[in-house]
């Protein structure tokens, strides 16, 4: 069975973090994206890095840059949209899509997701916080190519919110817990990177 390609989502303006690549800051003397990489590769086939901008700089990694299609940032509705696009081209059903930032998603995501798609093929992460509430991380999930249209349409009229448009769709959820703490814990300040380094510890 073909295993399905993975898109990393780097296409964010990591304002909070003072602007740049988030994916390229260091944690624990590796990039992060480098460490998203190494979590991602075992679960897929193919990987690809949605980015915008200037291609070159994620050059070293060997990977497709894959740009949004649509302008001016929509968010990472069109990342998605572009990894899309791409699966399409290689005559794949599916993607998964994890975060840049997120260096401790699950290692068993992959085979989550497609175990809980909903009728459409479609399926989110999720992980409940310490008073036991669900949270979506709507970047890290299962997409099927046979969508793409529908979403492109979605986002030309202007949609942005990842949850509105899964739960048209009957997205499925794929339930991780969050011990020893929540893998989905993502760097958005310095003071994150100084919390990872001190997890990955």
């Amino acid at each position: 069975m073909t295993r399905l390609p993975g898109v990393i989502l780097a296409g964010g303006r990591a304002t909070r973090m003072g602007g740049g690549d988030k994916g390229l800051r260091v944690v624990a003397g590796r990039r992060l994206i480098d460490h998203v990489i190494a979590r991602l590769a075992p679960q897929c086939g193919r990987l690809a890095i949605n980015a915008n901008g200037d291609p070159a700089r994620f050059a070293g990694f060997g990977l497709p840059v894959l740009p949004d299609s649509i302008a001016d940032h929509p968010g990472p509705l069109a990342g998605v949209l572009a990894g899309l696009d791409w699966a399409a081209g290689l005559g794949l059903p599916a993607i998964v899509t994890v975060a840049a930032d997120t260096p401790f998603f699950p290692a068993d995501l992959v085979v989550r997701l497609g175990a809980a798609a909903g009728q459409s093929g479609l399926a989110l992460a999720a992980s409940r916080d310490g008073d036991g509430r669900l949270w979506q991380h709507p970047t890290f999930g299962l997409w099927p190519v046979a969508l793409r249209e529908d979403l492109r349409a979605a986002l030309a009229a202007g949609l942005r919110k990842i949850v509105r448009w899964t739960e048209g769709h009957g997205a499925g959820t794929a339930e991780f817990a969050p011990v020893p703490f929540d893998p989905f814990f993502n760097i958005n300040t310095p003071e994150d990177i100084t919390e990872a380094e001190r997890l990955m510890a």
